[in-house]
């Protein structure tokens, strides 16, 4: 009883929200922080995001930090490096630990590297001399724990910070998600809401200016900017386990606040829990949209009580190059 009664009031949740934040072509574009966006981690940018319901572990941080829960025992660690769009890097970290009778809690950070930007101004269109380099970091802390034998409940708060040249923006961000394991075999479904929280706004002395006069600086205000907030509902079905061989498919729907809902699929196949792979596909209908199929490999590799798993992942991207994804994880 206390399931179904959990379960109404996920979907209710779920439906609710997802009207409010439904998504609005008037508004794309106005949103900030969109390093919030950038997915952590291989296997569900393999799977074209559609993890909602199936991720687990410290991989499951930025897709749902419910699956967090399932790491039941000892800590895990992933890195990942991902060439980003237009030469810029991401960098992301994470680990986790299980602590008995309280839950599973995790830290996390990802590092946007733009590069060297030289500073040119209306006097000098060529360059000042000036380089700066812009800084955008999300660090995370994560609870999550298992609530019934089929429920997982799991939260993570962010903290933002964007730096570039002589002003930054600082600010928090929430998600908060569910994972429901169904009285149906091998099927689950899940439900978060990400990137939740205060508008924010740049300061610094970037905006000082000095009047005709001289005789007193003033400063400019900038405008505040939301975050990319989006609810997301996601199922996932086990349609092959037999004897080594283990297959899911899964698929997902986003309704975001500031652009185009989306929907994402994918499909993996396990042998012997110990190799993967993996394909996906991604879709919206706003124009110009830039991301499409990808697919991905796994291998975990046993050293004694120490799991080693090496990610491999290749997403689709029109202008820009390819992502391709590298994920190291570690379990002791």
């Amino acid at each position: 009883m206390k399931n179904k009664i959990l379960l109404a009031v996920i979907v209710i949740l779920a439906v609710g929200l997802s009207s409010a934040y439904a998504g609005n072509a008037n508004r794309i574009g106005t949103a900030g922080a969109q390093e919030l966006l950038i997915p952590a981690g291989s296997r569900g940018a393999a799977l074209g995001g559609s993890v909602v319901a199936n991720s687990s572990g410290v991989d499951a941080i930025y897709w749902n930090p419910a699956g967090l829960a399932n790491l039941l025992d000892g800590t895990e660690a992933m890195f990942t490096h991902l060439p980003y769009l237009a030469d810029i890097d991401v960098e992301y970290a994470a680990v986790g630990t299980h602590i008995e009778d309280f839950g599973t809690i995790a830290v996390s950070i990802k590092a946007v590297n733009i590069g060297d930007i030289e500073e040119t101004t209306e006097d000098f269109p060529d360059g000042t001399g000036r380089v700066f380099s812009p800084s955008l970091t999300v660090i995370g802390l994560t609870y999550a724990r298992v609530v019934t034998a089929n429920v997982n409940f799991g939260f993570t708060a962010h903290v933002i910070n964007e730096s570039i040249f002589e002003v930054s923006a600082t600010g928090f961000a929430f998600d908060f998600g569910f994972t429901y394991e169904t009285r149906f075999p091998g099927l689950a479904l899940g439900f978060v809401m990400k990137n939740y929280g205060p508008d924010m706004e740049f300061s610094g002395r970037g905006f000082d200016r000095i009047p005709v006069d001289e005789r007193r600086p003033v400063s400019s205000r900038n405008v505040g900017f939301e975050l990319p907030t989006s609810i997301n509902m996601g199922m996932a079905y086990s349609f092959l386990d037999s004897g080594p061989n283990f297959a899911t498919v899964s698929g997902n729907f986003r309704a975001n606040n500031q652009s185009h809902d989306s929907w994402q699929g994918g499909v993996e196949y396990a042998y012997d829990g110990h190799y993967f792979l993996r394909g996906g596909y991604t879709y919206s209908d706003q124009d110009n949209y830039i991301y499409g199929y990808c697919m991905g490999a796994g291998l975990i590799y046993e050293l004694g009580d120490t799991e080693l798993c090496f990610e491999y992942t290749w997403q689709e991207s029109d202008v820009f190059d390819d992502n391709q994804y590298f994920t190291f994880k570690v379990q002791f």
